[in-house]
């Protein structure tokens, strides 16, 4: 059976190396069938004029043929060579990356060197690491990144790029095993018709995009532009082929591996989703807070340990998954784990926060024993205070406290008072009527506010009148056709609305500025580097698809979850301030609230009831029951 399974992945190696070789052959003919129509007005000039000095074509047409041949051979030529230009001169996107030099990392070096001795390939040209779940071989042959070579050596090579989550949650087997598929791509990629076809589908890539450059005139734009449709075209022309390529590429790859850890293979392929999963939740349920408040963990990689740890306890099919950490981790091959952590840590943040390059006052980083004070209890006074700020210009009088509290301050009353009481002119829902009549203590601020006397039929209505006026029905329903722009499914509170709105716009306003201000510091970061004339080592790093962040985590929030966000931060200030409760660190979910050392879990339904619903009455349950008291004045920032 061992002849027979050798014999299958010889035979599937070779398979997939002729494939990816027809389909590198098949690239390169269209480069050919290019430039043969470039050249063939020039050819049917030398024709004519060959023809005119053998006397076969002469006379005045024959003469007029030569000169339009020539100027439209001309013209020809002057606009592939433009184009043969830009496409070997063009720079061709790069991961942003974290380069590894040997001596940062000799003992991963030599793993590497020893996978590719066994698997006959090519040793890569280099180490870099990516603050991704995924690993691959990345093409660094261009001048414009030989400055990112790391290896003295292999200048045909392409450059191994290392998922840094895997280094931290695998051990060192484990990653020998996922990396042997991706090492052994390096033996079709010294190919040289392959290499060629890779060549010319990254420069066409490369190609499309200078129109983009901002550093262009007006007339080299447009030239940009007539390249960059000329680049287009030959690149949908060879994409199919270029596909099939890179499939032949990883088929060979994959039958070659197979002989190399094969069942540590199996084992480890389920880690490499696990930890994906970890990788996901660490990002935006931790990582993304504090990137908002102008901090960065500097141990990311550190932390995906944690939360795949407590995925592993929580999640009985990850059982038995932590019980791994006994063995060596891949982590050990660095020399100095702490700094590689930080420097991809810098870069996660980038990558899908926008964060500045380097640290500075206002983007420093933090350690995961500072999270909850540094971040978690900041963020939510931050949001408290912008809740506030708000509140207050939207015109909320501090008296929506109650006529008797004597709080001096923002409170968690003037929020939930503000919620609860408010209400549109004309007839409201039911439900919020009858939570507001079942709590009198909501009815006192409506007289406060002088607005009791517009209420008085729907807190009847909602209170003890088991049988509503038909006439109120009717007026029901011609409201709802009047406001045809309401949900008909979901209860409407106006003041959440209006408040959800003015809380949008305003966050809206804070990140163009946050924004400007990072354009501004990137603008200038060029101009230094313009004027130093140097090599632009951050330009790696700044991606090739336009302003960072390349890959925002998370899509635009509805204004009703900001609302549910903020006035969520507005209790967690009470209870720290006025409880026994202390924020804390959820290695899954983020910032938490801890009261009595166990995590607040059920406290975000309750403050949708209130935001949604206009319904007080599960949230004020929560705060009796956990002793806060929300008519105490909290501490913002």
């Amino acid at each position: 059976m061992a002849g027979v399974s050798g014999t299958g992945s010889v035979v599937g190696e070779e398979w997939g190396a002729r494939a990816a070789h027809s389909r590198a052959l098949a690239v390169l003919r269209v480069r050919g069938r290019a430039l043969g129509l470039a050249v063939l007005p020039a050819a049917v000039a030398v024709v004519l004029y060959a023809g005119g000095v053998t006397g076969h074509f002469t006379g005045a047409a024959w003469d007029t043929a030569r000169w339009v041949v020539t100027v439209l051979a001309v013209l020809v030529l002057l606009a592939a060579a433009a184009v043969a230009l830009v496409v070997a001169r063009a720079r061709p996107a790069a991961t942003p990356t974290v380069e590894l030099a040997e001596t940062a990392a000799p003992d991963l070096y030599r793993l590497v060197r020893d996978l590719a001795d066994r698997l006959d390939v090519p040793a890569p040209a280099g180490i870099a690491l990516t603050p991704d779940c995924d690993s691959w071989l990345e093409d660094r042959t261009h001048r414009a990144h030989r400055a990112l070579r790391t290896a003295p050596g292999g200048d045909g090579a392409p450059v191994l790029v290392i998922g840094s989550p895997f280094l931290w949650w695998m051990r060192v087997a484990e990653l020998r095993a996922v990396l042997a598929p991706v090492v052994a791509g390096t033996g079709p990629a010294a190919q040289p018709d392959i290499a060629a076809a890779r060549r010319f589908v990254r420069g066409l890539d490369a190609a499309v995009a200078v129109p983009d450059d901002p550093g262009l005139d007006p007339i080299r734009r447009l030239g940009a532009h007539g390249v960059g449709r000329m680049a287009r075209v030959l690149l949908r022309a060879c994409r199919g082929h270029a596909a099939e390529m890179e499939r032949g590429v990883a088929a060979a790859g994959s039958e070659r591996a197979q002989a190399v850890d094969y069942g540590v293979r199996i084992v480890a392929q389920e880690q490499v989703g696990l930890a994906y999963a970890g990788w996901d939740r660490l990002l935006t349920r931790v990582a993304l807070p504090a990137w908002r408040m102008g901090r960065w963990p500097a141990k990311l990689d550190a932390g995906v340990v944690s939360a795949l740890t407590e995925l592993s306890r929580r999640d009985r099919l990850a059982e038995g998954f932590s019980s791994r950490l006994g063995e060596r981790p891949a982590c050990d091959l660095l020399e100095e784990p702490g700094a590689v952590d930080e420097a991809t840590s810098l870069l996660a943040a980038r990558l899908f926060h926008g964060g500045p390059a380097e640290a500075g006052p206002d983007w420093s980083p933090v350690e995961w024993s500072q999270y909850p004070e540094e971040v978690v209890d900041r963020k939510w006074r931050t949001d408290a205070a912008r809740l506030h700020q708000v509140l207050d210009g939207l015109g909320v009088p501090d008296s929506a406290a109650g006529p008797a509290s004597d709080a001096v301050g923002p409170t968690l009353t003037r929020v939930i008072a503000h919620l609860t009481t408010e209400r549109p002119p004309g007839p409201a829902h039911p439900d919020s009527d009858a939570a507001d009549a079942a709590d009198p203590a909501h009815q006192e601020p409506d007289a406060a506010d002088g607005t009791g006397p517009a209420d008085p039929e729907p807190d009847g209505i909602g209170a003890a009148d088991p049988d509503p006026d038909p006439d109120s029905d009717a007026d029901d329903v011609t409201g709802a056709d009047q406001l045809g722009a309401l949900d008909d499914d979901e209860p409407v509170n106006p003041a959440a609305e209006a408040l959800a709105g003015a809380l949008s716009a305003l966050l809206v306003r804070e990140e163009a500025a946050r924004e400007a201000r990072v354009a501004a510091a990137a603008e200038s970061a060029r101009s230094a580097e313009k004027s130093r004339k140097a090599a632009p080592a951050a330009v790696a790093v700044s991606g090739p698809d336009g302003p960072l962040p390349l890959f925002p985590l998370q899509p635009p929030r509805t204004g009703r979850d900001l609302l549910a966000d903020h006035v969520t931060a507005m209790v967690c200030c009470a209870a720290v301030d006025t409880a026994e409760a202390v924020p804390g660190l959820d290695w899954l979910d983020g910032p938490a609230l801890l009261v009595g050392g166990e995590r607040a879990a059920d406290l975000g339904p309750r403050v949708l009831a209130l935001v949604e619903d206009g319904d007080p009455e599960p949230l004020s349950v929560w705060l009796a029951r956990t002793g806060v008291r929300p008519e105490k004045p909290v501490r913002l920032v």
